[in-house]
């Protein structure tokens, strides 16, 4: 069998997209999405995008509630923190585009 790791999520920005610097010189943009789901906690999902390795609306064009399409694939990182061991799933993104506004539905 041939393993498949492709997820696409459609949803609004939860959260201010953040431009980060690694140590190593290698940028990467992080935000959440959140997907609205009737009568269900919405719990944001993070997405990572490495600058170079995909296609990413540049920061100051995607901002908190818009409506966005996130391709890429799902990973899960472990890493040590002074609380201990700890683990994150996340979407590491190859494409974010920006959708249109949803139009409200007339009652």
């Amino acid at each position: 069998m041939v393993p498949v790791n492709v997820v696409v999520v459609a949803g609004r920005v939860a959260a201010e997209p953040v431009e980060r610097s690694l140590p190593s010189g290698q940028k990467l943009t992080e935000f959440r999405v959140a997907v609205d789901s009737e009568g269900r906690r919405e719990l944001p999902l993070p997405v990572v995008v490495w600058h170079g390795q995909g296609e990413l609306i540049s920061p100051p064009e995607l901002e908190r509630d818009d409506p966005v399409l996130v391709c890429g694939r799902l990973v899960r990182r472990f890493y040590r923190s002074g609380a201990g061991a700890r683990s994150l799933t996340e979407v590491v993104a190859k494409s974010v585009r920006k959708l249109e506004p949803r139009e409200p539905v007339p009652a």
